[in-house]
């Protein structure tokens, strides 16, 4: 007997025979259809993936960039009542390493009316230069605003408000604070004029809509601060890594003081954003696993009905090997090209979001990402390079552990059995 040559692992036969079998004719459409549905399938749940892990990363960067780009990293605010010698508390926090800018602020709650329309507002006092640093807010102002903003009576509005008021640049609105002077006749509201000499907007609507910036000694004089503030807000190089500072921070506050770090006061926010995002992550996965199951079955019939074929193969010398390679190589080209073919869509839809966005709302006459619910003013969208590999690396593995039991099974096969009924 003529000795056999070896062949190695994936030879071209293998290769040759897994495309054919994906190639159905027209009495195993129904296999087809199966392939198609299992390659879509993982298609629409990779794109899906990419997509919504994108879009939860992109909001809450936008969301921490904005809130701490308006709010400080770290507060520092009296035991007692306003805090006083703010400066010199102001110049000693300078001097931590890791402190970037140190501002003092007054804030109230008022009242705010001009043409009919009445609402609710917190003003923040500051200085020029602080609100020159605030760069969320002094990029969106003109360098006129920013000059006028010194001035005895001038305020700074957001464009939600704004628009709320139908006030423009140049025009004035009342503030009315609830604890104004004490009289004889009890405490009497505290109401005055301020001309309108900026607006700004920084794409979030909470802020937009509810804050108003006047000079820092005119919101002292309003809010009957004295030589007080109400805290002083500080930014930080790093602000992930700020409750390292914390110690540092208190020892230059003096016991006087309290130090709140942005994680004290808007943790339990993000947190709730990042248990959403990983909620999600393992719901769309079942997408995934659902094509894959559909991998285990398109293979498992076309495994039955190639009984006969694998059974001719086997008698002719191939091997056990080479017959559930060449299901494997079935099995994962559907995978390879299902994966690839949602990461291009993944990546392409977060390229273009925000236009995908428009157009829909649109066509729809509806407003998608309604930013009154969400805050933002347009669909973020930020892909991570290691999510997004995660998440290819999750469909390859899915899709090949989809392969080997029916790859198996036909390696498996007997082919006295399989030709005995044919």
């Amino acid at each position: 007997m003529a000795e056999s040559h070896k062949v190695g692992a994936f030879a071209p036969f293998e290769w040759m025979l897994a495309l054919r079998y994906l190639r159905a004719k027209r009495s195993e459409s129904f296999i087809s259809v199966i392939s198609v549905i299992s390659l879509v399938g993982i298609a629409l749940g990779v794109a899906t993936l990419i997509i919504v892990m994108a879009v939860m990363n992109g909001f809450r960067h936008d969301l921490l960039s904005r809130i701490l780009g308006l709010n400080g990293h770290v507060s520092v605010q009296s035991n007692e009542g306003g805090l006083a010698g703010y400066d010199a508390i102001a110049a000693r926090l300078r001097k931590v390493p890791g402190v970037i800018h140190a501002a003092p602020l007054v804030s109230g709650m008022v009242v705010v009316t001009a043409h009919g329309v009445t609402t609710g507002v917190e003003v923040r006092g500051m200085r020029r230069s602080d609100l020159d640093a605030l760069t969320a807010v002094s990029r969106s102002l003109p360098p006129a605003a920013l000059d006028a903003f010194s001035g005895e009576d001038s305020i700074v509005i957001g464009s939600r408000l704004a628009e709320k008021l139908g006030v423009v640049p140049g025009m004035d609105l009342t503030l009315i604070a609830p604890h104004g002077d004490v009289t004889p006749f009890g405490m009497t509201p505290r109401i005055k004029t301020y001309h309108v000499v900026g607006i700004f907007s920084i794409g979030m609507s909470l802020y937009d809509s509810s804050i108003v910036f006047m000079p820092l000694e005119q919101a002292q004089l309003f809010f009957n601060m004295d030589d007080t503030v109400s805290s002083l807000e500080v930014m930080v190089s790093d602000p992930d890594r700020v409750d390292d500072l914390t110690d540092a921070l208190k020892q230059a506050a003096g016991p006087a003081a309290r130090v709140y770090t942005w994680h004290d006061t808007q943790s339990t926010f993000f947190d709730a954003v990042e248990v959403e995002r990983n909620v999600m992550f393992l719901i769309l996965t079942l997408i995934i696993l659902v094509a894959a199951l559909n991998i285990v079955s398109g293979l498992y019939m076309l495994v039955k009905d190639k009984s006969a074929d694998i059974a001719i193969l086997r008698t002719m010398g191939a091997t056990r090997g080479a017959v559930m390679r060449v299901f494997l190589i079935a099995g994962m080209s559907i995978g390879i090209i299902g994966t690839f073919t949602g990461f291009l869509i993944g990546i392409l839809f977060c390229d273009n979001i925000e236009t995908i966005r428009q157009a829909l709302s649109s066509l729809t006459g509806t407003t998608l990402f309604n930013p009154e619910v969400y805050f933002l003013s347009r669909m973020p969208a930020e892909v991570d390079a290691g999510e997004v590999t995660a998440v290819v690396a999750m469909s390859l593995v899915l899709t090949f552990l989809a392969t080997l039991y029916p790859s198996w099974r036909a390696a498996r096969l007997d082919p006295v059995e399989a030709l005995r009924y044919e």
